[in-house]
């Protein structure tokens, strides 16, 4: 037998047990609605949703088990995406592994970025510059911004207001271009480095800043005016999607879709990191935990978003943007271009990088825009981790979709995805 047709017999056994699990713990599931002994019209039936929609990336998938339009079950799949992110990582440095991490919340590349730095510089005790911290926070928050914009846009556009979209990208094309001045990047950006960032922020990166902070508040105004009290908008999400505090706890959300459900927990404000401590901002909270109440914490999230930014660049110090230590950072392309220490230093960051003590291991989480990001590294001495687990926040909120899904219209469904806002790079490790 060839090696082809063994693999693909496995493929197929596989998938074969996959499914007959899937569907036995459907027909396990607990579900809110009472169930009828006897269904004369035939209304009852197993629908597979997904995976194809653009809002879950084409690879989520729902089974869902309807009786009529009303959802009684339901049951979700992941895992289209086979890529093993945390197993590359035990074969990369931690620097160079950074690109991948652009590409796990590749709506939040910034957020990724800092925090497995932040991991890493728990583990190897590096210190970071002032300025670097700052500039990490500003980064961190224009991401959040960019995701909860692309978030809105998709959302509303899934509740059939398609025009939205374009005026969410609009704003979301500046962040780009000020992306671009500061990494050379404008959507997989990688600034931040090991230690600090890559480089600093230059006079145009700082008023183009300044310019979206001073003009992005009129554009939330006018969204908010647009969706607060459209009833279309309005009845299309109050009530919808609710998930319960209890269970919010249970299943373990985080981010706003926690916010949202009563709890005021914040990684910047319960376990400071950078220099989180340093600002003023409120931890936008709802008590409802329905799909209007999500909507509104990330409007206001982005409010206080704009708000750190403009502390930030009026505390911005002077000063390094990266430690000087050639064993835990990049020298400088002045150093490496101009010296011969400089030179052999960037050899052996890029073939060895930094080596954490034999046996350390540490996890450190920052609050991305959909919530905990973190990242537990073990040490081998080496310059590569010997176990790296990422814990991501889309991961945790999609279990929350099988309670928030029982007992709610097969029409609301996508708006309900939307509402917790996935996404399936991060999620499927």
């Amino acid at each position: 037998m060839s090696k082809t047709r063994l693999v693909d017999q496995l493929d197929s056994k596989f998938f074969e047990e996959h499914q007959k699990k899937l569907y036995q713990a459907l027909e396990d599931k607990h579900t809110t609605i009472e169930m009828l002994d006897d269904d004369p019209l035939n209304t009852k039936m197993v629908l597979n949703m997904g995976p194809q929609h653009p809002a879950t990336h084409g690879v989520l998938r729902l089974i869902l088990q309807l009786r009529g339009e009303l959802i009684e079950k339901a049951k979700v799949d992941i895992g289209y995406l086979h890529r093993g992110v945390e197993k590359i990582a035990e074969n990369k440095t931690y620097q160079e592994f950074m690109p991948y991490t652009d590409r796990m919340d590749y709506l939040s590349p910034y957020s990724n970025n800092v925090a497995l730095c932040t991991a890493v510089e728990k583990i190897a005790n590096v210190e970071v510059p002032e300025r670097a911290h700052y500039i990490r926070m500003i980064g961190c928050e224009l991401a959040r911004i960019s995701s909860h914009l692309l978030w809105l846009g998709t959302m509303v556009m899934d509740a059939g207001a398609v025009s939205f979209f374009i005026w969410t990208f609009r704003e979301r094309e500046k962040l780009y271009d000020i992306f671009d001045n500061i990494g050379g990047h404008r959507f997989t950006i990688s600034h931040a480095r090991i230690g600090g960032v890559a480089n600093d922020l230059t006079d145009d990166a700082l008023a183009m800043i300044k310019d979206f902070v001073n003009e992005f508040p009129q554009e939330l105004k006018d969204f908010h005016g647009l969706l607060d009290r459209n009833k279309i908008f309005f009845d299309r999400n109050r009530e919808v999607g609710v998930l319960k505090p209890e269970d919010a706890l249970e299943i373990g959300a985080t981010g706003p879709t926690l916010r949202a459900s009563g709890y005021a927990y914040d990684l910047r404000d319960f376990s400071p990191y950078a220099r989180y401590d340093e600002v003023d901002f409120e931890i936008p909270t709802r008590l409802e935990g329905d799909n209007l109440a999500r909507y509104y914490v990330r409007m206001e999230e982005m409010h206080e978003s704009i708000r750190i930014i403009r502390q930030c660049l009026d505390k911005l110090p002077k000063g390094p943007v990266r430690t000087d230590n050639a064993k835990q950072a990049y020298p400088s392309k002045d150093e490496v271009y101009y010296s011969m220490e400089g030179l052999i230093h960037d050899f052996m960051m890029t073939d060895t990088g930094i080596c954490p003590p034999e046996g350390a291991e540490a996890y450190h989480a920052v609050e991305g825009p959909k919530g905990e990001l973190g990242y537990y590294i073990q040490s081998n001495g080496t310059g590569h981790p010997w176990r790296l687990k990422i814990n991501s926040p889309s991961f945790k909120n999609l279990q929350a979709l099988e309670d928030m899904l029982d007992g709610e219209m097969v029409a609301d469904t996508v708006v309900i995805i939307g509402g917790v806002d996935p996404v399936l790079g991060e999620a499927d490790k």
